[in-house]
C-alpha cells in the first residue's frame, strides 16, 4: 500500500499553509500529527473541555479520510500544560471517546506547546485494519 496523506477538506488549506499533513497512511497504519483543540483558523477554544473535545473531533475527521473511527486507535500519547489540573477531566474525556480494547496512552507533563493557549496535544497511531 502506498503512502498517502490524510487532510480533511476543512484543514486543507491550514495544512497546505503549514506544509505539513495532519495524517499519514502508511504499512497498515494510520500516524497522526501531534493535534490541539485550534480551529482551523488557528482559534483557541477557551476552557479545557472545549480543547479536550476539540481535539477528539479533529483525530476523528482526519481518521475518516482513512474510513476508520476513533475505535481504530492503538496508541495515544498525549501532552499536558496542567497536567494535574486537568487530568481527570481530559480522563473522563478520553472514556467518553475511545472504548475497549483501550488504546496504549501515555500522559506527558511538559512546559509548553506550540499553540498559544493550548493545554493539551494528543498524537496518536491507528491501525488500519
Amino acid at each position: 500500500m502506498p503512502t498517502r496523506a490524510l487532510i480533511p477538506p476543512a484543514l486543507r488549506a491550514a495544512c497546505e499553509m503549514a506544509c505539513m499533513s495532519p495524517g499519514i497512511a502508511a504499512d497498515g497504519f494510520v500516524f497522526l500529527t501531534g493535534v490541539t483543540g485550534a480551529s482551523a483558523d488557528g482559534t483557541m477554544p477557551q476552557g479545557d473541555v472545549a480543547q479536550f473535545e476539540a481535539c477528539f473531533t479533529k483525530i476523528a475527521a482526519v481518521l475518516t479520510e482513512a474510513d476508520l473511527t476513533l475505535d481504530s486507535v492503538v496508541e495515544m500519547t498525549s501532552y499536558h500544560i496542567g497536567l494535574r489540573d486537568h487530568f481527570d477531566v481530559f480522563d473522563a474525556a478520553r472514556r467518553a471517546h475511545l472504548h475497549a480494547p483501550y488504546p496504549a496512552w501515555t500522559a506527558v507533563e511538559v512546559a509548553g506547546l506550540r499553540r498559544v493557549g493550548a493545554v493539551v496535544e494528543i498524537r496518536v497511531v491507528a491501525a488500519l485494519d
